[in-house]
């Protein structure tokens, strides 16, 4: 009833007014719009880190390769997002034309926590300006520095938090509390892409996995370098969470 009659007197018009109670709605609805997102998540493990992904692929003539969840920024960097996922695009590609940046500036790789303030600092500019509307997206951003895998989650108001393992979008409630019951910092790369599919699981409610739909990366603290899961090690683990 309060927010209706927040509406009804326009403080969701305009990013830049705040209602009666201190909120900014536009930012409000930016969230609700990523909790109705495709799943994306991201686990840390004492190998490395690890991005699953939904990309909920709705109809069958689309070509599943060409949905992109997971995004290769740097090659010890990764992201994936949930919400408006061409507003992730352009967050991604600021975040590839820093890394570079900074690889020609001083020749070294740059520091993941870079990346995250700079994306979460056009996300809060955002939030802020007439004319504008916040980005309706939160990303996962992950990798390894210094020889440590880290992971951090920033959502549309700008705000950004490490975590050692996260959860975006659809289902984040049910998945949240399946993580806190299940993760061990003493995970391996295998065990922590398991225990993620294990998670999309619990939303899925199914035995008939579209195999097309789900989509892996990792980087380890060994290697340093952004790979894809193969549809074929996919489908193994796959194969072996549903059979236990």
């Amino acid at each position: 009833m309060k927010e209706d009659m927040h509406q009804a007197m326009g403080y969701d018009r305009a990013i830049t007014m705040f209602s009666p109670d201190g909120r900014l709605l536009q930012v409000e609805y930016a969230k609700k719009t990523v909790r109705q997102g495709s799943t994306a998540i991201g686990i840390v493990t004492k190998e490395g880190v690890v991005f699953i992904a939904d990309k909920r692929i709705v109809d069958t003539l689309v070509v599943p390769e060409s949905v992109e969840k997971i995004f290769e920024i740097d090659e010890h960097i990764g992201a994936t997002a949930s919400g408006i996922i061409s507003d992730a695009r352009v967050l991604i590609e600021e975040a590839r034309v820093k890394a570079q940046q900074h690889r020609i500036t001083y020749d070294s790789k740059i520091d993941i926590l870079s990346i995250v303030k700079r994306i979460a600092d056009i996300k809060q500019v955002f939030t802020q300006s007439g004319g504008l509307r916040p980005f309706g997206v939160s990303l996962l951003i992950g990798g390894v520095d210094s020889d440590k895998p880290v992971l951090y989650e920033t959502d549309p108001t700008g705000i950004y938090f490490e975590y050692k393992a996260s959860v975006i979008g659809e289902g984040e409630t049910i998945i949240e509390d399946f993580l806190h019951k299940h993760y061990k910092p003493s995970l391996t790369l295998r065990e922590g892409f398991e225990l993620g599919l294990k998670a999309l699981a619990k939303l899925f409610e199914t035995t008939e996995w579209d195999l097309k739909r789900i989509d892996g990366a990792y980087i380890s603290v060994k290697e340093q370098k952004f790979k894809k899961f193969s549809p074929e090690e996919i489908k193994k683990t796959v194969s072996k969470i549903l059979k236990k």
